[in-house]
């Protein structure tokens, strides 16, 4: 048998091969808002669908509207400064660390990479061994393969603390957090029990859009929102070298996705489409603050390769686009 490396010595180890036996391990009651002792009731008006009423009913989207409501009273801003303000309120607080937290661990599992292809270098080969010894068939071999492959790299990402799933954490917090908040302006801007408030946010726009509580008959925010998931998702693609076929399909999907969201927004009241492009605008600056070598000396983050981040980005970019 093969000795194990000086990477792998302070992994807790076993024999690569096991036997065959082995086994690896009601309706919410609404909040009192401060706006003249107003109560935010059920928006089952707004929704015709029982799922899409219950979500509009829900307790976060009930507590994304009282936040929106009390940041507004609160700063005195306009509702269209205040919409935006809120958004990178809690996107900085929120969602920043997470992205962060996921860079972190998306780089110890690339770490790992060489150590996981030596290892099952070493493991094909005792499995070989071992298969010619008790006369394995070739699918008794490849399943044996792959259950200790498996447990080895299992027992390599809880060594170094970094399970891919962990890298997942930000969309499972995002996503409900961009649904609840959605919701909670749908349901002020539609909803005819928030009479005061729809009277305050067909006021409380700005430029080409000064009733919230309409779509955006130009379609300027719509596409200013499709153009910046479309930036995002270019600068994503900018960071991978070998893209596989799986991450082609899945980034062309992401595209027309953000293409599909153009007409979506502009049918849309104003204050959501606003919010949706405050949102993307301000995880377009995260993703940007975040290539900084500064920041990411700060954050305990690894180094990139490049010293001049921003400087290599836009001479990839211009390659690939326009060269």
């Amino acid at each position: 048998m093969l000795r194990l490396t000086a990477a792998t010595a302070a992994t807790p180890w076993k024999p690569f091969v096991r036997s065959v036996s082995y086994v690896s391990v009601t309706r919410h009651r609404k909040p009192q808002l401060g706006l003249a002792g107003l109560r935010l009731a059920s928006s089952s008006s707004v929704g015709g669908d029982d799922w899409y009423s219950s979500i509009a009913d829900s307790a976060p989207v009930h507590l994304a509207e009282q936040a929106f409501v009390n940041v507004q009273q609160m700063t005195g801003l306009p509702w269209w400064l205040s919409i935006m303000f809120t958004t990178l309120t809690l996107r900085t607080l929120v969602t920043l660390p997470l992205a962060a937290y996921q860079i972190a661990i998306i780089a110890k599992v690339e770490a790992l990479q060489a150590e996981i292809a030596e290892m099952a270098k070493r493991l094909r080969y005792e499995v070989s061994v071992r298969g010619k010894e008790r006369g394995w068939t070739e699918k008794h071999c490849r399943y044996q393969f792959n259950k200790n492959m498996r447990r080895i790299i299992s027992q390599l990402y809880i060594r170094d603390n970094c399970h891919p799933f962990k890298a997942s954490l930000l969309v499972w917090v995002q996503l409900p957090m961009w649904i609840s908040l959605s919701m909670a302006l749908r349901n002020l801007s539609l909803d005819q029990s928030h009479t005061v408030l729809q009277a305050e946010l067909a006021l409380g726009g700005a430029l080409w859009f000064s009733d919230l509580t309409l779509p955006d008959s130009t379609w300027i925010l719509p596409v200013c929102l499709g153009l910046t998931n479309l930036l995002i998702i270019e600068m994503l693609t900018l960071e991978k070298v070998e893209v596989s076929r799986f991450q082609k399909i899945l980034t062309n999907v992401m595209r027309g996705i953000s293409l599909l969201l153009i007409p979506i927004t502009a049918a849309m009241p104003s204050s959501m489409a606003l919010y949706w492009f405050s949102s993307s605008l301000v995880g377009l600056g995260h993703n940007l603050l975040l290539r900084s070598p500064g920041v990411r000396r700060v954050c305990g983050l690894p180094a990139q390769r490049s010293n001049s981040p921003y400087r290599d980005m836009v001479a990839a970019f211009i390659a690939k686009y326009f060269k």
